[in-house]
């Protein structure tokens, strides 16, 4: 298994949070499409339309993905929250793609847990399954200790299972909990700063946010302007501009 990095998700400074996402620099955010942790190709699923219906996730998982999507990134003064921006769709387009199935990893065993991150990946779950494991434990574990299932906590409730996910002291039947909470919280940020493309950053919010020109032909005259605002916003893959 990886070790994720530890990233506070009670951060009320939005910028500052995002800038531990992006410390390779704004222009990671164009190469983070398909949301693999472990470096796979960027694959296109289709794109959502105005009413979204999930293709993998049931209707009580996607409620999950919405509530804690707005927790790890949430509203605030400097742009939408991250279910507003489609991270939800983000991740469920990528469960329909090789990714989700796990077929750009050797997966054919054995698997050894217990060893050292460094040697890669270690379960026999493929993504699919650590989605559909983990949100149903999840939302045990929350009924059990808080009486309803994550959608439904109170905020702060909802802060605080999320700190115990994040710690992996939460033990699963199914699946390393702190295994879970770094695939959510990776395909997070991954469906933030992606291309619209791919389903999230609807709207090139995120671009906007962090001053991303997107896929322009030429802005090389402005890499030497540090502190200096692009006068110009981003454009998508898709030739959309914001």
């Amino acid at each position: 298994m990886r070790k994720e990095q530890n990233v506070s998700i009670t951060q009320p400074d939005r910028r500052g949070f995002l800038r531990t996402l992006v410390s390779a620099g704004p222009a990671a955010a164009l190469a983070v499409g398909a949301a693999p942790a472990v470096g796979d190709a960027v694959e296109t699923p289709e794109a959502p339309g105005p009413a979204y219906a999930p293709r993998y996730f049931t209707a009580a998982e996607w409620r999950f993905l919405q509530a804690a999507a707005d927790i790890l990134i949430p509203a605030d003064d400097n742009g939408p929250g991250g279910a507003t921006v489609g991270i939800p769709e983000f991740i469920d387009g990528q469960m329909e793609m090789p990714y989700g199935h796990g077929k750009l990893w050797f997966m054919g065993g054995p698997f050894h847990p217990e060893v050292e991150p460094e040697l890669g990946y270690q379960l026999n779950l493929v993504p699919r399954d650590i989605y559909r494991l983990g949100i149903g434990n999840f939302d045990a574990w929350c009924a059990k200790t808080h009486g309803k299932p994550f959608a439904d906590l109170a905020a702060a409730e909802q802060i605080a299972a999320m700190h115990e996910l994040e710690s992996g002291r939460i033990v699963f039947a199914d699946v390393p909990s702190a295994t879970f909470f770094g695939f959510l919280l990776t395909n997070t940020k991954e469906g933030f700063f992606a291309d619209p493309i791919y389903g999230g950053n609807k709207g090139m919010a995120s671009w906007k946010m962090i001053g991303f020109p997107g896929v322009r032909a030429d802005y090389m005259d402005w890499i030497d302007r540090p502190n200096a605002a692009y006068p110009y916003g981003p454009v998508s893959i898709s030739g959309e501009r914001a």
